[in-house]
């Protein structure tokens, strides 16, 4: 299906202050946990460079139309998540440098993210990954060193709705055990397997999951399938919701529970940046989740979040919010020639939405490392 492409721009939060919108209202109680969402990994810091028109050549200067600047790796999660109105809190170690103190305070005070779980390192720099966004794909380049061990070993991870972990093949964590065992709902994502084996058994951590979000490239592997759905199914049989990204094709899911499968086609859209789509997927969709929703909405709304972030400016800065959303559904509704199945797909969103609060289109977000406070 194809959409008119927003303009999206973020609405500005402050520490402590409320979400637009409270997807969970529905369904909270007094005995709930007070946090939504955790996730641990590493932040890096990303500056992105955009509106290349091919790879850069050996031995040339290229000049980018674009460049943005913001907390990625497992923070470009975290903004989705709180972007969507979830309390999320995030475990991660921060450099002493200027790149981490910015980090720390995009995330904390922009974003209203938990940071108490999170350190701050002495002497230890920041991450730093660069990507190039050309042809619809993406090129990174990466300098970090892994983050010294805590002086004390961290406390366990805390009582949390749910938690959504990155998979390492050959590595089992500890805490994700922990957390299921205190009844959070854990759902997976998995890297790109470096060496190659996609070894089924470097994801023993599944058994503790309910749900596992791969590309279609990444399930096929693990399942020795030539299919994205024939993936998914055979998924199933290791985790309870197995849901299968396939690109420009939309994303496929079977709930081996219930024995429901659902299909969303793509949102046609023109990408500007795909970085931290896939995150952003990830946080649609566990929202969709939490709340109740039904299988193939979750899809729905998962794509749509994705495709709104990859029109603008790298992962955590393109994250949407409500606004955003709410905006590009008022804006569809307005166009005569959007197909009844389009319409009819996204109609959920009429008992969800707030109205929309701004003109369209939106103006887009400073994609910059931060200017100082006057």
């Amino acid at each position: 299906m194809t959409i008119p492409s927003p303009q999206p721009c973020h609405a500005e939060r402050f520490e402590g202050a409320a979400p637009v919108l409270d997807p969970l209202a529905e369904v909270r109680s007094e005995q709930d946990p007070a946090t939504d969402v955790y996730l641990t990994g590493p932040v890096f810091l990303d500056i992105i460079f955009t509106g290349l028109d091919s790879a850069p050549v050996r031995g040339t200067e290229t000049w980018a139309r674009g460049m943005g600047s913001s907390p990625g790796g497992i923070a470009n999660m975290a903004t989705a998540l709180a972007r969507l109105g979830l309390r999320t809190s995030l475990a991660a170690a921060f450099g002493d440098d200027m790149y981490g103190e910015y980090c720390w305070e995009s995330l904390s005070r922009g974003e209203g993210i938990d940071l108490s779980l999170s350190r701050t390192v002495r002497g230890w720099h920041s991450p730093v990954t660069v990507s190039m966004a050309y042809e619809g794909e993406r090129t990174m380049v990466s300098h970090g060193h892994e983050a010294p061990p805590p002086e004390e070993p961290p406390e366990c991870p805390p009582p949390a709705r749910a938690c959504v972990s990155l998979l390492v093949p050959g590595r089992q964590e500890e805490w994700i055990a922990v957390a299921a065992g205190r009844g959070s709902r854990i759902f997976a994502d998995v890297g790109w397997d470096d060496t190659g084996r996609w070894d089924p058994a470097d994801l023993a951590d599944l058994q503790y999951c309910e749900g596992f979000l791969p590309n279609a490239e990444e399930a096929m592997r693990y399942t020795r399938t030539d299919c994205p759905r024939a993936a998914a199914r055979a998924l199933a049989e290791k985790v309870p919701l197995a849901v299968v990204t396939m690109g420009a094709q939309g994303a496929y899911a079977v709930d081996s529970g219930t024995g429901e499968s659902a299909e969303v086609p793509a949102i046609a859209v023109e990408a500007l940046d795909p970085t931290g789509a896939g995150d952003v997927f990830v946080a649609g969709f566990v929202t969709g989740t939490l709340a109740g929703w039904p299988l193939a909405d979750r899809l729905a709304f998962a794509g749509l979040t994705a495709a709104l972030s990859v029109q603008e400016f790298g992962g955590s800065l393109s994250a949407p919010g409500w606004v955003e959303i709410a905006a590009w559904w008022q804006h569809v509704r307005s166009f005569d020639d959007q197909s009844p199945a389009t319409l009819r797909r996204y109609a959920f969103l009429d008992g969800i939405l707030p109205a929309a609060c701004r003109p369209w289109p939106l103006r887009r977000a400073v994609p910059t490392l931060g200017f100082r406070r006057s």
